[in-house]
């Protein structure tokens, strides 16, 4: 059996956790702009219908006493971090999939603790014990069910899916909850009349992959309760990424310029801090209506550069016609490897290829910035920027 440990509104908790005035009130994490939105809301909160993502104007609308309180992501990581070693107590099968979310694979550990119900009370009582924080837990013989599982009765649930219910689990499983399904994705559901998961065993392997592409074998083999994916304790962090909300709709190419220049940066700086580097760069724009896109780019070669990535992302933004203005803006990197991992020499070099030069001249400005802190050294068209950030590391 496979378990997936949820933390419960992990932020807000961890807030009314360390500031008893909070507790049992409507609280956010987020910044207090107009044009903030939640990060987390807590239970009370989640009881006027405001949710993570939702704008902080609308949550303040829905709830007129509602408490914002600004995030703290040092904190936020250091209890992820008691909790994850928490789980590795129990097996060494534990794959971090988020900061409050991870799979524990028990196969072989019930000799030691018990069944796999035995395990997850267990699991929950040592995080409430050492933390003071409430988890839910979903238990199931493979990865997505127990994910499903584990949102099934929060907060400070605990599901068990047995192998004799999967199929009839399946058949009644709402098409909607199964991740990866989003609104175009629906669309396209509704046209065949998929209702439920079940549903999808009535079409042939064929049309799934022409409507759904290589999703389409996917949700069948999950239809059938088959998911052969396996908890990976070295999880491989996929991306680095950052957003910028902006405090007002912009179209102004230079002021666009100096918020790329500050995701790049930041994101440079992660990438050099865990010895990685990456192939890919891409942008995302979000707009004054709410509507989105997102380019990116395969690089001839792996950089960890900030101006490298920089001189990417505005390269893809200049090839984009603009046609409203702009609400966020976020840069990110994917294909991640390890720094010190030899790669093939390019037959040719470009001579006006600066990479290491600039390389070293960040992992400098890197040093000065832990030793001294992140003002002492910044780019002269940084010092203005003020806008809301949001940082995602996966």
């Amino acid at each position: 059996m496979i378990l997936h440990i949820d933390m419960d509104a992990f932020f807000a908790a961890i807030e009314q956790r360390d500031n008893p005035a909070l507790r049992n009130k409507p609280v956010i994490v987020s910044g207090n702009s107009a044009r903030s939105v939640v990060s987390t809301a807590s239970y009370e909160a989640r009881r006027f219908g405001i949710r993570s993502a939702m704008p902080v104007f609308t949550a303040k609308q829905k709830c007129d006493h509602l408490i914002i309180v600004p995030g703290n992501m040092k904190k936020y990581q250091a209890v992820s971090k008691e909790i994850m070693a928490i789980l590795v107590q129990f097996s060494p099968l534990v794959e971090p999939v988020s900061i409050d979310e991870a799979y524990v694979d028990i196969h072989g550990c019930e000799r030691l603790f018990g069944s796999s119900e035995q395990i997850a009370r267990a699991i929950k009582k040592t995080i409430y014990a050492k933390l003071s924080l409430t988890s839910s837990i979903g238990i199931a013989p493979i990865k997505f069910l127990a994910k499903i599982a584990s949102d099934m009765n929060k907060p400070d649930g605990l599901t068990r899916i047995e192998p004799a219910q999967v199929d009839d689990f399946i058949s009644t499983l709402p098409i909607q909850k199964v991740p990866g399904i989003g609104k175009n994705t629906m669309n396209q559901m509704k046209c065949l009349q998929i209702k439920t998961l079940g549903d999808i065993k009535k079409y042939n392997p064929h049309l799934l992959t022409l409507k759904f592409g290589k999703m389409g074998p996917r949700l069948l083999a999950l239809a059938n309760g088959i998911d052969p994916s396996k908890v990976e304790p070295r999880h491989t962090r996929k991306s680095i990424s950052g957003e910028t909300t902006l405090s007002k709709d912009i179209s102004d190419f230079e002021a666009v310029k100096q918020i790329i220049l500050g995701q790049s940066q930041r994101v440079g700086k992660d990438l050099r801090k865990k010895d990685l580097v990456c192939g890919n760069v891409f942008i995302k724009l979000k707009f004054s209506d709410f509507s989105q896109i997102t380019r990116s780019r395969k690089l001839d070669t792996f950089i960890c550069s900030s101006a490298a990535i920089f001189n990417e992302a505005l390269s893809l933004y200049k090839k984009i016609l603009l046609k409203k203005k702009i609400r966020l803006i976020g840069v990110g990197v994917t294909a991640l490897k390890d720094k010190h991992t030899p790669v093939q020499l390019q037959l040719l070099q470009d001579p006006d290829n600066h990479k290491e030069q600039w390389e070293s001249v960040d992992s400098a400005v890197d040093s000065l910035s832990e030793k001294f802190g992140s003002h002492i050294v910044k780019k002269a068209s940084l010092s203005q920027i003020t806008p809301r950030r949001k940082f995602n590391d996966k």
